[in-house]
């Protein structure tokens, strides 16, 4: 089975866990002795060890501190922060709203040439219209109960997509024919978002692929995600978005990627199938 970005991140932090167990080792401490000199409750050592709890900087230092490596503890505050970054929940990344990290992602998508992009809930967010934005951001804060800041949020959202329209930025993107048809909003905005799509989908640097419901898959569902170049891969979970940059995993979403590609439809046929689902909201 692959690994899935829930057992990558865990497995990064696991490689910390081991590096300062070994340090641990190396000064020929026990777990309880370092501990006392840490000034820590008994468990703590031992929690840290075994990935249970992630270290702070401040508990990294302590620990390098105590077995007389305090010299190793940047590279694995560094190291740390990294396998932190890789899964983080929604309710963390938006605790403060949606705004803030619609446009803390807009350096990203200024530097990015190549996006891929396989959408198998809702429309690629540079897609997206103020409409079926609204009706999505706004389920996603009733659903986690985070504050709402919706309007402002989707003016974000809409300004980070002129990447769409300005620069150097090419888009292939894989949309599931289901998506299509998920009511996200309203008829009149899914109307209107649907006619958007009809109309992006003509430009030089816009690939639209659409998976129709009857096609024989060589690569299941996936849970949606976005690459961005050959950097890093942004998985979007229920709970949580799992940023990934080692080489090999993005190499294996690269693949899935032109997998499903090489099932989806494009041109005259994919823009049957957004006319049938046009037909349906409005019939």
């Amino acid at each position: 089975m692959p690994e899935t970005p829930l057992s990558t991140a865990q497995a990064a932090r696991e490689t910390i866990a081991s590096r300062l167990d070994g340090i641990r080792r190396d000064a020929g401490l026990t777990g309880h002795e370092l501990a006392v000199r840490c000034g820590w409750h008994k468990s703590k050592a031992s929690r840290i060890a075994r990935a249970k709890t992630a270290p702070s900087d401040s508990d990294i230092r302590a620990w390098c501190e105590a077995c007389g490596a305090p010299g190793q503890a940047a590279d694995l505050i560094a190291a740390s922060r990294t396998a932190k970054s890789m899964y983080v929940q929604w309710r963390q990344i938006h605790r403060d709203g949606m705004r803030r990290v619609h446009e803390s992602t807009v350096p990203l998508y200024e530097r990015t040439t190549h996006f891929r992009v396989y959408a198998s809930n809702v429309l690629p967010g540079m897609l997206q219209t103020s409409g079926y934005a609204t009706g999505i951001l706004r389920s996603i804060t009733a659903f986690q109960g985070t504050p709402d800041d919706v309007a402002d949020a989707v003016q974000a959202r809409l300004a980070r997509s002129r990447v769409v329209y300005e620069g150097n930025h090419r888009f292939a993107l894989l949309v599931e024919e289901a998506v299509l048809r998920y009511r996200v909003c309203d008829g009149p905005e899914l109307v209107a978002q649907l006619r958007y799509l009809q109309e992006v989908m003509g430009r030089q640097n816009v690939s639209l692929g659409i998976i129709p419901f009857g096609a024989r898959r060589t690569v299941w569902p996936l849970e949606a995600f976005y690459t961005f170049d050959e950097a890093q891969v942004a998985v979007k979970t229920l709970t949580a978005e799992v940023n990934i940059t080692a080489p090999s995993e993005v190499h294996t979403y690269l693949k899935a990627f032109a997998e499903l590609s090489r099932i989806a439809v494009y041109g005259a046929t994919a823009r049957d199938l957004i006319a049938k689902a046009l037909n349906a909201v409005l019939s």
